[in-house]
């Protein structure tokens, strides 16, 4: 039996792990709405996805709704198509194994994920981010082959963040443990290599702090030596390695953060503590809108599904200029000793 193509295998997990994730947040919440899934297809290109998003509007008098989330999405896309060549460029900044496009022509490109951010309405309950993807480069697709085309190169990411309002440390310890659990038995390295990379990049310079507290944020992981891991201890290596290693964290997530997510919502909160989340999620909305890769990269693929890739920042926000609230509660990350 010829086994699956990856892109496949990677096709049919991200499926699951939309489902999985969408009936584990609806099942916090019987009294409120069900995520409304929006399936969408490229045009131009080819390919499809699935948009599973929350929303619950202010009713016509104004009054704000009472369910447990504000906002929330979870994305499947599966894509494929030509990669304009200056996408090829800023990718292979951080895409070693890229090809060099021969004469000015694009690159043929197939790319499937997962992506969601679960923003509720509680201030003590924290946001939350996660995203796993595949991508491949492939040789130019022939119409008269049944085979399908060479790839030439291919990785694997993806990762789990939280970003609360107001932290409890219990709340960091669990969903890093939770993480470092289904990390461990793919190689002890993993962990903290990824944490640390987690906490570099969801990084606001022109605020000189971090979005939130971390998780785990990992990229361009290949058959390769990888910059961020020794070769000389345990690492998934192989595609089938590395896809079990993505497969155990996806699966993570829901155990990581829905337990969170159950307890902090229930707890009471002021107008005060809902003014300093609003002021903190400008700061979601800055790091998304200005720094984070896969929204640069999402708005120049051709195609681009606006709404799918923008899903992600919050539903309301305040900018406040010089506010009295900038040290209201101090903005402290856990200790390295919590986590």
């Amino acid at each position: 039996m010829t086994p699956q193509p990856m892109r496949k295998r990677a096709e049919q997990l991200v499926l699951q792990l939309q489902s999985n994730i969408v009936a584990a947040l609806e099942g916090l919440d019987a009294a409120g709405p069900s995520f409304k899934p929006d399936s969408w297809t490229r045009a131009n290109d080819g390919g499809y996805g699935i948009s599973c998003v929350f929303a619950a509007p202010p009713a016509d008098d104004g009054s704000e709704p009472t369910t447990l989330l504000e906002k929330a999405g979870v994305n499947v896309s599966v894509v494929h198509g030509t990669l304009p060549p200056a996408a090829v460029q800023q990718m292979r900044a951080e895409h070693a194994s890229l090809p060099t496009p021969e004469n000015g022509e694009g690159l043929p490109y197939f790319a499937t994920g997962v992506s969601l951010v679960i923003h509720p309405r509680n201030p003590n309950a924290p946001t939350s981010h996660a995203n796993f993807r595949y991508f491949e480069v492939t040789e130019p697709v022939d119409a008269t082959s049944d085979e399908p085309p060479k790839v030439l190169a291919w990785w694997f990411g993806g990762g789990a963040d939280l970003t609360p309002v107001y932290l409890f440390e219990e709340d960091a310890t669990h969903f890093h443990q939770t993480l470092k659990n289904a990390a461990d038995p793919h190689g002890e390295q993993l962990f903290p290599a990824f944490k640390k990379w987690c906490d570099e990049y969801f990084y606001i310079p022109h605020r000189q702090e971090g979005r939130g507290i971390g998780g785990v944020f990992f990229d361009d992981l290949t058959a390769e030596p990888h910059k961020r891991l020794s070769s000389n201890s345990p690492r998934p290596f192989t595609a089938d390695e590395i896809f079990d290693f993505i497969k155990d964290m996806g699966n993570a997530f829901v155990p990581a953060y829905v337990p969170i997510l159950e307890k902090r919502c229930k707890m009471p909160w002021t107008p005060r503590q809902r003014r300093w989340q609003l002021i903190r999620r400008g700061r979601y909305a800055e790091f998304n809108l200005m720094i984070d890769r896969g929204t640069k990269f999402g708005l120049m693929a051709p195609g681009a599904r606006i709404e799918s890739i923008l899903m992600s920042l919050p539903e309301t926000v305040r900018w406040e200029y010089m506010t009295d609230m900038a040290d209201d509660p101090p903005r402290r990350r856990p200790s390295l000793s919590t986590l």
